[in-house]
């Protein structure tokens, strides 16, 4: 059985090696920092050592999918999940488990339970951050690389429409980020006025 270290190191390399470089947003770095994310609002909302586990692994393994299909991709991500889970020990119940928060990231997010709520918020944290302008540069550019057709405007006004509707579900990120969230939505909307 490998080590849960070793299976950050395999998921890491898998992205590096196998996503198109056109994927500026949704790379190992983004991956990464849902993980790091994940862990810091699941001690906010004190998850037990093994769901801080889970969560962990759910984070890791989110994106994978991306490596075979852009649509889709959560399902694709499962997949590659439940192939691989079990050579680190996790159980039948628990890939279940990561499954589940795996498929919670997929917009419109509809996470089940605390967990799935955790990785949602991850995911889509950096949304309420200082970062929010540079990461949704990077997606604006992904997205551009795959649809050469769409525009700055165009792009503003998908963001717009996102961020009316989206919502965060943990105390934290309703506490931390929803006003930051608030403050670049306001942003975008004078410069599409």
């Amino acid at each position: 059985m490998q080590s849960k270290l070793h299976m950050k190191e395999f998921v890491i390399d898998l992205l590096k090696d196998n996503l198109p470089v056109c994927y500026y947003y949704h790379n190992h770095e983004h991956t990464l920092y849902v993980q790091e994310k994940a862990i810091q609002i699941g001690r906010h909302q004190n998850c037990t050592e093994k769901e801080m586990e889970l969560l962990s692994a759910a984070a890791l393994w989110h994106d994978t999918g991306y490596i075979s299909s852009y649509t889709g991709h959560e399902e694709a991500s499962c997949k590659l999940a439940t192939k691989y889970l079990p050579e680190y020990g996790f159980s039948d119940n628990d890939i279940k488990k990561i499954c589940g928060m795996i498929m919670a990231t997929k917009v419109p997010q509809l996470p089940k339970n605390k967990l799935e709520e955790i990785i949602a918020d991850a995911d889509l944290e950096y949304l309420g951050t200082i970062c929010v302008t540079e990461k949704a540069g990077n997606l604006f550019k992904e997205l551009q690389s795959l649809t050469p057709s769409l525009t700055k405007t165009a792009w503003d006004k998908m963001q717009i429409a996102f961020l009316q509707t989206h919502h965060y579900f943990t105390a934290y990120c309703k506490e931390k980020k929803e006003p930051v969230k608030q403050a670049y939505l306001k942003e975008l909307m004078n410069t599409v006025a």
